[in-house]
């Protein structure tokens, strides 16, 4: 296993050379400062609002783009690589696929991690010295647990893009699947949920457990969980209120989000030819 550290600071280098770890730390920290600084222009105002309200909104902000940037960051990592027919050349070398694999995806990982880090780190740091009568401690640990949370679910993605790229033979099929992937569970599941929500009249305590089946809500819920912003912006989310959803089952099931389909991933690309 010692392979994979040496292809995990290959991808990052890449990574930094391709200004990725770069324009995915601006592109969040103007984003995350921006939506805590307008917080209150839909009251008519200007400027930070409430420690609760700002986090809502920076998770909402954190579930469109951070699965989009990791879709788009790894969903070359296999197919990419057989296409510009390097992948015969990595297969020289003393290492299996496995290693192969395993080593881009901590690439990957850390270059998502290290740029969502920082940019909403930015963002709470921009908000613990502009906003007045903010309780530190407090944001120290919302804005903790959405870094967390934040790239638990990039990693999700990067295993979701590993997947589809360990199972096609051409760039442009693996990015038109990409986008299909976080356009099903960015978008369409909340509507099909809250579909299924309207037509169930009675008995629908079984629903708040169909939100563990799609990692977005899983962040969601591990990041409004006792915020008092919950109840009116959490939308889809705020049916989960009062049951056993909470941080501490949550966070394992986006571990295993992580784990399934990146071994799925493995697996197709160890049965495949290079």
């Amino acid at each position: 296993m010692t392979a994979i550290p040496t292809i995990a600071a290959k991808e990052f280098r890449d990574g930094l050379r391709n200004r990725w770890v770069l324009a995915i730390t601006v592109m969040l920290a103007c984003l995350a400062v921006g939506i805590a600084w307008f917080g209150a222009a839909a009251s008519g105002g200007l400027g930070f609002t409430s420690l609760a309200t700002t986090l809502a909104s920076l998770s909402t902000l954190a579930v469109f783009l951070i699965p989009l940037i990791a879709l788009l960051l790894a969903y070359d990592a296999v197919v990419g690589e057989r296409e510009a027919g390097t992948l015969l050349l990595l297969m020289t070398y003393p290492l299996s696929r496995t290693e192969l694999l395993l080593g881009k995806f901590l690439g990957h990982g850390l270059i998502l991690g290290v740029a969502t880090a920082v940019g909403f780190a930015v963002a709470g740091a921009v908000i613990a010295l502009a906003a007045e009568g903010v309780a530190l401690p407090e944001l120290a640990i919302g804005m903790g647990r959405l870094i967390v949370s934040s790239v638990l679910l990039g990693w999700v993605f990067i295993a979701f893009a590993y997947l589809i790229s360990a199972g096609v033979t051409e760039k442009a099929r693996a990015a038109g699947l990409a986008l299909v992937v976080w356009f099903l569970f960015v978008l369409v599941f909340d509507l099909a949920l809250l579909a299924l929500l309207v037509s169930v009249e009675r008995g629908g305590d079984w629903l708040p457990w169909l939100l563990l089946l799609n990692p977005t809500e899983c962040f969601r819920l591990i990041n409004l969980a006792g915020l008092e912003a919950t109840r009116s912006d959490a939308g889809l989310a705020a049916i989960a209120q009062g049951s056993a959803f909470r941080p501490a089952v949550l966070l394992p099931v986006l571990l295993a989000w992580i784990l399934v389909p990146l071994i799925l991933a493995i697996l197709r690309f160890r049965h495949q030819p290079a």
